[in-house]
């Protein structure tokens, strides 16, 4: 709960500064993609300045998250490791249970036979 008041608490102003550089910003801003001739420039795209302001806000998250699923990627294989462990010591565990119990079976059945031996040799 604590988490979800603090994301609103910084996603509402974040989203209120967005729309007010958008509603300021409408007009169109040349971005020159051409480095080596800016007076006359081959490559360049006009959009409204909230455009960039999107465009960067996009890629930053983008980036943001792949750095982190990259940085995390130790944590997935131990935990995927450890997954595969527990499955097989759970394997294990249960194939042991099983031959108790066949082992506890088979007792029982001689214990039922020698009492039914016992009480016919009567």
């Amino acid at each position: 709960m604590l988490r979800r008041i603090v994301w609103l608490l910084v996603a509402f102003p974040a989203a209120a500064i967005l729309v007010t550089l958008a509603v300021a910003n409408r007009h169109a801003v040349r971005l020159v993609l051409d480095p080596f001739r800016p007076e006359a420039p081959v490559l360049w795209i006009d959009l409204p300045f909230y455009a960039y302001l999107l465009i960067a806000l996009v890629v930053g998250v983008a980036l943001g998250g792949t750095a982190t699923w990259m940085t995390q990627a130790r944590w997935r294989r131990t935990a995927r490791r450890r997954a595969q462990e527990a499955l097989r010591w759970q394997a294990e565990a249960d194939r042991l249970a099983r031959e108790r119990d066949q082992t506890l079976a088979a007792q029982r059945r001689e214990q039922g036979t020698v009492k039914a031996l016992a009480v016919a040799g009567r």
